[in-house]
């Protein structure tokens, strides 16, 4: 599973943070979006145009975004994590636009960065180049 996440964003980041902290089976993989792995996957995911505003989850030949990625990812995660899966029984839309909520205020609330996350020597075996 590869988690492609807006790099500049800070939520995003420490997002990313929290799963190589916790992601112990290391299964889950990641990219900015904005890196020339994360454009190259989007692109050949038929997703250019969806950089920098949803996670975007690639699973196999599956792709998540929003709501149902995040999810996703808490399930790969492994327990305890993956009791939030659970939470996939709410309906999409109601799901999603409180996603889409945080997602269009996440800039404001959390800040962003100007340049992308670089990950430290001992993370770069969990990013995809």
């Amino acid at each position: 599973m590869i988690v492609l996440f807006d790099g500049v964003c800070n939520l995003c980041n420490r997002s990313v943070d929290f799963i190589i902290r916790h992601d112990s089976h290391h299964a889950i993989r990641l990219a900015s979006q904005q890196s020339a792995a994360g454009r190259r996957l989007l692109a050949e995911a038929g997703m250019a145009d969806a950089a920098g505003t949803s996670i975007v989850v690639l699973d196999g030949a599956r792709i998540y975004t929003r709501s149902k990625a995040a999810l996703v990812i808490a399930r790969a995660m492994g327990a305890p994590w993956s009791l939030f899966y659970a939470l996939i029984l709410i309906p999409p839309p109601m799901r999603d636009s409180l996603y889409d909520w945080i997602a269009r205020h996440r800039y404001r609330w959390f800040g962003q960065r100007d340049t992308c996350r670089l990950p430290t020597p001992e993370e770069r075996t969990r990013f995809v180049e």
